[in-house]
């Protein structure tokens, strides 16, 4: 619909405008807000161990404070016997001595606080550890007994129950059930885990698990946290029956087999239990929220999981699925746009995160990557580093103009590749175990971060050698080495995030500007801001008005007179009343 004489006269010099998005004036500083995510065991390592820890986050936090970012969500810090890096919790209610204490979460606390920054807390509330205390009361309790109903125990299928209950497959490859060995010494009971076997599911039918929930958010809440990224948010309840399933493991869509209908995935009864912690999230104020990791298709359904009593946010992975094809971009944002309007909720854009190859380095190929959405390794065809950047800070720049929330991850503001040349004897990502070395894993996005050029590990720890080693270019894209040179993809993200704030566009509008949209550009208007992608080979020419950022430095100096817009590159404009 054209809406041309419902715009600001900036918006109409610049041609037909196709209005999607009205400016948010509700309440709420999630709806706008950009949250840095970090992954404590990379982040920074204070005591030398080679391993990050809540001191090195607490020391760096002034770095994020100048970031100019709103909040930090931290990856988990639990207790953990770490087969999955802390997704898999042996103690909700403590800090695993790899990375501190609570003192020192308290500690990190305080000067979150002394800088402004809110503080949000991973949660893993589908599975646990197979060495939390709950599920080894299971393994020695008898079958059918309150220990075992915590989790999904079954019997198994055959004669003498030697197949699964059933053929779900685990998101990390292979089965999901592993069957036990009972207190007696006989092959007993099978338990469902979606994820690793040392990660059992739990039992989201048992009120049971309901009560340690709610006490788990309690304790955290009271230590201050702002709120919760909820981890498989879409996968706690299950299907009655555990009926069979020959769709993906990971219950997105494929043929014949309709994401919406697997039966371990996206449950009507996940709504009652997120409502349930919505009211105990308000006990505390309006000001602590809940945002969810639902991998659910299509985007109305995902709209369900933020409606005004359930989640304040949700993760759209469609966006960071869409890479860089405009129209594929367009049609998610419109459809979310819309989807989430509907509910009264934000849209929540990102790029990058621990479970995904680096935007940086997947879009250094022309073209899907080799391994999307898994790890590149030394034997597949590699990016283009330089044009990965390039693209990365376009995309970036692009994203952030967008109303509605950010999530940036770790390093993200520095351009850092994923690690490609790590030995198979280093890599850690139980993916990478269980499929034979198929899947390489997530270990090359989860490389610990370069801070200091010149120190020992790019200033990542002064003692042993990082988890996962850092590539050679580290060094050279360390923040201390980015944060001298103007045009570095450091003061990029700075001036953006800088600018994203001084303009509101979190918090605006949004109309596609018809006359730049084409198979190889996409623009559109927020406010009077007008944001334009080049994704075409050649230079693009703009519509009039004063370029505020660009997202390649150097194309300021030799096509801010002539007002073109170079091949792989984003710009921000602020239009010209006509």
């Amino acid at each position: 619909m054209s809406v041309d004489s419902m715009l600001k006269a900036p918006a109409v010099a610049a041609g037909p405008l196709t209005q999607v998005h009205t400016a948010d004036e509700a309440s709420g500083w999630w709806r706008s807000a950009v949250i840095y995510q970090v992954y404590p065991r990379s982040f920074r390592d204070l005591n030398g161990d080679g391993i990050g820890d809540l001191a090195g986050i607490t020391a760096e936090l002034p770095q994020l404070a100048q970031l100019d970012v709103d909040a930090v969500w931290l990856s988990p810090f639990y207790r953990s016997p770490q087969k999955d890096a802390g997704y898999d919790v042996s103690d909700y209610c403590d800090v695993d001595p790899l990375f501190g204490t609570l003192a020192d979460f308290d500690a990190m606390m305080v000067e979150a606080t002394r800088l402004n920054l809110r503080v949000i807390v991973d949660l893993v509330p589908n599975h646990c550890s197979d060495q939390h205390a709950a599920f080894q009361a299971a393994l020695a309790a008898p079958a059918g007994s309150a220990e075992r109903d915590m989790f999904i125990f079954r019997d198994g299928l055959g004669t003498y129950g030697e197949e699964p209950p059933n053929n779900w497959q685990s998101h990390f490859g292979g089965p999901a059930w592993t069957r036990i060995t009972e207190p007696d010494g006989r092959p007993g009971q099978w338990y469902l885990h979606l994820f690793d076997a040392s990660q059992p599911d739990f039992n989201w039918d048992n009120q049971a698990v309901h009560d340690e929930f709610e006490r788990v958010l309690r304790f955290w809440l009271d230590r201050g946290v702002s709120g919760f990224r909820v981890d498989v948010a879409h996968a706690l309840v299950k299907a009655p029956g555990l009926p069979e399933w020959g769709g993906r493991a990971d219950g997105n869509s494929c043929d014949g087999y309709p994401g919406h209908d697997a039966p371990m995935f996206g449950q009507p009864a996940l709504h009652d239990i997120y409502r349930a912690w919505r009211r105990i999230l308000a006990e505390y104020g309006p000001d602590r929220i809940l945002c969810a990791e639902a991998n659910v298709d299509p985007l109305p359904r995902l709209a369900d999981w933020v409606r005004p009593d359930e989640m304040h946010q949700a993760f759209n992975f469609p966006y960071l699925h869409a890479g860089l094809d405009v129209h594929r971009l367009r049609g998610v944002i419109t459809d979310s746009l819309v989807a989430l309007d509907a509910v009264g909720a934000p849209s929540t854009w990102v790029l990058s995160n621990h479970d995904v190859v680096r935007h940086a380095t997947r879009f250094g190929y022309d073209g899907p990557a080799p391994r999307d959405g898994d790890g590149i390794g030394t034997f597949d065809r590699q990016p283009d580093f330089a044009l990965g950047r390039s693209r990365a800070a376009a995309a970036s720049m692009f994203m952030l103009g967008l109303p509605g929330g950010a999530y940036l991850y770790q390093g993200e503001e520095l351009g850092l590749p994923d690690g490609i040349d790590i030995p198979d004897s280093q890599r850690q990502d139980p993916t990478f175990a269980r499929t034979g070395g198929e899947r390489l894993g997530r270990d090359g996005c989860r490389v610990p971060l370069p801070w200091r050029a010149a120190e020992l590990h790019a200033g990542f720890g002064s003692g042993q050698a990082p988890w996962l080693p850092q590539p050679a270019s580290f060094s050279e894209l360390a923040r201390d080495a980015q944060a001298e040179q103007p045009t570095s993809h450091l003061n990029l993200y700075r001036r953006m995030l800088a600018m994203r704030r001084e303009l509101d566009l979190g918090r605006g509008s949004l109309a596609w500007l018809e006359s730049w949209c084409s198979d190889t550009s996409l623009a559109y208007v927020n406010g009077t801001t007008l944001v334009v992608m080049n994704t075409g080979p050649g230079p693009l020419e703009l519509p009039a008005g004063r370029v505020l950022l660009r997202s390649s430095p150097e194309s300021a100096e030799t096509n801010s007179g002539g007002h073109q817009l170079g091949s792989g590159e984003t710009v921000w404009l602020n239009l010209e009343v006509g």
